[in-house]
């Protein structure tokens, strides 16, 4: 018998295995992009005071709209992008992937399109194929950036209703430069299109590499998703939020279920908001750990791209699946995803990536470790 035999699940999603990358009791975890440092026993405190205040009231519904919450989002990117926004400009919801089906919801749906440049976040065609929308996916350049007239040619002639963009890109780590991005959205806008810019890793971008947040005075067609899962090391608090202008918000609010983010989790993101200084204070050593770990890995015969991320993607390999058992079986659990050959690798503390190093040094040496 098949796995659905008997109920009259919708015949597009008989061929699926639910999402999830593998959750192994292994030592070194290298896999989902975590920040490695917890919080402090005093941010913990403090968060746990706010959730005890909350817990108090668990009888009552949570605050529907939360303006609290998304008062303290624009405070923080206005500190962190230099945005200016009204906390009507911001939504918030269980991790960016509700966020990112709320706008499926809002703009997808039967008869419309979908459209990204692979390779790209496994998810976003799980989004396109939950809401009914159709997908398409165009192609990155052989280095994984994206080439301007190529993805504008893309939106002409597909017109989607919905654009994805990430940036930084996952698996690939590749930043858009802001004016590729603001070039999309312009004929985006043109043809009645909204764009998504989807910043998870943002905090973790070099220097002097603006957000789109800069360009949402001038598109009312744009957002941008970010989450507090990464750099803000509260993957567990299941927080992602989005910033856009009051109207798509609002398009937002209407295929949102009724007080979908509970005062646990709006109590938990208020106080991790107000540690942002500490939750964040990794960041820079973690882009210190990255880049060096680009540098070890071309040193040792690989292909490694400059990443803007907290990861690195990195090969290729003949047989990456094996390579990939191979750092397993020493407890060192990567990420499998990517073109054909890649492999992709989170930055972890010092110590988690010298064990990354020495098991996959010792696998270079072994016939598993065979390139192409």
């Amino acid at each position: 018998m098949g796995a659905f035999d008997g109920l009259p699940i919708r015949e597009e999603l008989k061929s699926f295995e639910p999402y999830g990358a593998p959750q192994l009791d292994v030592p070194v975890l290298l896999n989902v992009n975590e920040n490695p440092y917890p919080p402090s026993e005093h941010a913990v405190a403090d968060i746990a005071a706010d959730v005890a205040v909350a817990a108090r009231g668990m009888n009552r519904y949570p605050d529907r709209d939360f303006l609290g919450l998304r008062a303290d989002l624009a405070a923080y990117l206005a500190r962190e992008s230099g945005a200016h926004l009204e906390p009507e400009q911001l939504w918030a919801a269980n991790g960016s992937n509700e966020v990112m089906l709320h706008i499926l919801q809002a703009f997808g749906g039967p008869g419309r399109t979908a459209l990204s440049f692979a390779p790209t976040y496994s998810m976003y065609p799980e989004y396109a194929r939950d809401t009914n929308t159709a997908w398409v996916a165009g192609r990155r350049a052989e280095d994984f950036t994206l080439d301007r007239s190529k993805a504008i040619a893309a939106i002409s002639r597909h017109r989607p209703s919905v654009v994805l963009l990430a940036s930084p890109n996952n698996p690939t780590g590749t930043a858009l430069p802001i004016d590729v991005t603001e070039a999309i959205v312009a004929q985006a806008a043109a043809l009645g299109s909204v764009v998504v810019v989807d910043e998870a890793y943002a905090e973790f971008r070099r220097g002097g590499t603006p957000s789109a947040v800069s360009l949402l005075p001038a598109y009312p067609n744009l957002a941008v998703a970010r989450t507090m899962s990464k750099a803000f090391a509260m993957a567990g608090g299941r927080v992602g939020y989005l910033a856009a202008s009051e109207q798509f918000v609002d398009a937002l609010r209407i295929v949102r279920l009724p007080y979908h983010l509970s005062a646990v989790t709006q109590a938990v993101a208020r106080a991790a908001l107000r540690h942002s200084d500490e939750l964040l204070g990794r960041v820079e050593q973690l882009r210190v750990e990255r880049d060096e770990t680009v540098d070890w890995l071309r040193s040792v015969g690989l292909r490694a791209v400059d990443s803007d991320a907290n990861f690195v993607l990195f090969g290729t390999f003949a047989d990456r699946h094996a390579v990939w058992q191979a750092l397993l079986d020493d407890g060192v659990l990567i990420r499998e995803t990517g073109p054909a050959g890649w492999l992709r690798v989170s930055i972890g503390t010092g110590e988690e990536m010298a064990a990354f190093r020495a098991s996959l040094e010792r696998i270079l040496k072994s016939d598993v470790g065979r390139q192409t």
